[in-house]
């Protein structure tokens, strides 16, 4: 079962690194992963938008919701101090 306190954690982690670069790991399903790097732009009550950049100069918005981060689907890594955003 999952806890509003769980997501709740989760969305204030998130939320103090916005504007941060960060390294985002996603499931994309049968033993495929999506790496990147981006920057973390903004948090909804909801979910959470990242900012990728690629070779072409095309900018890129994502977003995650929270759940993603609690069922495992998608890892965060803050670039700057090495910190990992999961449940704790």
């Amino acid at each position: 079962m999952m806890e509003k306190s769980s997501l709740f954690q989760i969305k204030k982690d998130i939320e103090t690194c916005i504007g941060q670069k960060i390294q985002l790991k996603a499931n994309k399903g049968r033993k495929k992963a999506f790496i990147r790097e981006g920057i973390l732009e903004n948090t909804y009550p909801s979910i959470f938008v990242v900012k990728f950049e690629n070779d072409y100069e095309a900018i890129r918005r994502v977003s995650y919701s929270y759940t993603d981060i609690l069922t495992k689907a998608v890892e965060i890594v803050v670039c700057e101090d090495n910190r990992k955003i999961q449940v704790s």
